[in-house]
C-alpha cells in the first residue's frame, strides 16, 4: 500500500536509541572480482543481520562517495551509522575507477548492472545475512532497481531519477540555454534510435564525444519508471526537499510506478545528504565538500525503520 512515509514517532524513538549506544561494527576489505573492490562493514556480535549494497551515482565515485576534489564521506557515515542499528552494508568502488588500471576501452551502463548483480551472488553464496537490500543513489538508483530485480529482499532509490536520462539532461542543460532544447532532443533521440549522432550543438560538445555517445546509448534506453514497476519486492524512495540535482518531483515519479512503495522526502535535504536550510546554491554545493557535516537526522532512522519492517515480516 503506498503512503507518505512521515512516522515522526518512529524516528523519535530510533534516534532516541542510537543518541545511549556506541556503533561497534569491523570492516573488511574485499575483492568481488577484478572490477569491485569494497569494504563489508559488519556490526559486532550480530548474527544473520541484514545486509545493505550501496551504489553510488554519476562520476568517478570511489566507495565513500567521494570524487577528485570533493570529499564528502557520505556513504562510510551511512554504513557506519547503520551498523549502530545491527545492520551490515557494503560499498564499493566504481568500475570507472579502474579503467585506467585494467585498460578498459570504455563502460556502458549495462556493466554497472553487472557489478551489482555480482556482488549480490558473492554474498549470498556465504549466506550469512537475512536479507539482501540495494540501495541506488543518483544515477545508482536506475542500476540498483535493475539488478534488484529478482535478486534482492528489497531496494532503496536515493534521489533517484524518475525520467529517463535523455529527458534529464536536456532539462538540465537548457536551463541556462533553452533555445538548444529542441536541438539537443533530437541528437538524444538518434542516439536512442542509431546509437549514436553527428548532430548536436557545439557548445556541448565534449558530452557527445565517442566515448560518452557509446555510454549514453547503452543508458538512454533505460526508463526508471518502468524498471521500478518490475520490481515486486518492498521499495523506499527517498529525496530531500532542498536537492539542488534531482527534485522531488522524480521521487513521486518513481514512487506513484512502483507496486509497493512508500515515499519519504526529508525536509531541507540536499543531494549528498546534509541538511541545508538556505536556497543559496553556494552554500548548497559547499557542503559537498565538508565531510565533518553530519547527516541529515532523519536519513538513518527512516533507512533502519525500513529494514526493520523487512525483519519483522519474516516472524
Amino acid at each position: 500500500m503506498k503512503n507518505l512515509k512521515l512516522s515522526i514517532f518512529l524516528i523519535f524513538l530510533a534516534n532516541s536509541v542510537a543518541f545511549g549506544q556506541e556503533a561497534n561494527f569491523s570492516e573488511e576489505e574485499i575483492a568481488i572480482d577484478k572490477f569491485t573492490d569494497g569494504t563489508l562493514t559488519m556490526p559486532s556480535d550480530v548474527e544473520n543481520p541484514s545486509l545493505l549494497i550501496f551504489i553510488q551515482g554519476s562520476g568517478l565515485t570511489n566507495r565513500d562517495g567521494n570524487q577528485s576534489g570533493m570529499q564528502s564521506d557520505f556513504a562510510k557515515k551511512i554504513a557506519h551509522q547503520l551498523a549502530g542499528y545491527e545492520i551490515a552494508s557494503f560499498r564499493f568502488d566504481k568500475r570507472s575507477l579502474k579503467a585506467q588500471e585494467l585498460s578498459l576501452e570504455s563502460i556502458i551502463f549495462a556493466d554497472f548492472i553487472t557489478d551489482v548483480e555480482n556482488i549480490l551472488r558473492y554474498f549470498k553464496k556465504e549466506n550469512k545475512f537475512r536479507n539482501y537490500i540495494i540501495a541506488g543513489h543518483s544515477q545508482g538508483s536506475l542500476i540498483g532497481m535493475i539488478a534488484a530485480k529478482d535478486h534482492a529482499d528489497a531496494f532503496i532509490s536515493l534521489a533517484g531519477a524518475g525520467e529517463s536520462i535523455d529527458r534529464i539532461l536536456v532539462e538540465q542543460l537548457t536551463k541556462q540555454l533553452p533555445q538548444f532544447k529542441a536541438e539537443l532532443q533530437r541528437s538524444f533521440d538518434e542516439i536512442k534510435k542509431m546509437g549514436s549522432t553527428k548532430e548536436y550543438p557545439e557548445i556541448f560538445s565534449n558530452m557527445f564525444n565517442p566515448s560518452a555517445q557509446k555510454f549514453l546509448a547503452s543508458w538512454i534506453n533505460y526508463d526508471p519508471s518502468e524498471e521500478i514497476a518490475k520490481l515486486k519486492i518492498p521499495v523506499l524512495v527517498i529525496n530531500g526537499t532542498n536537492d539542488a540535482q534531482v527534485k522531488e518531483e522524480q521521487a513521486k515519479i518513481l514512487h506513484n510506478a512502483a507496486l509497493n512503495s512508500e515515499l519519504v522526502l526529508l525536509e531541507n535535504m540536499n543531494h549528498v545528504f546534509r541538511e541545508i536550510a538556505s536556497n543559496d546554491l553556494t552554500k548548497n554545493y559547499q557542503t559537498y565538500n565538508n565531510p565533518e557535516l553530519p547527516l541529515h537526522p532523519e536519513l538513518i532512522p527512516v533507512l533502519n525503520d525500513f529494514i526493520k519492517n523487512l525483519e519483522r515480516k519474516e516472524k
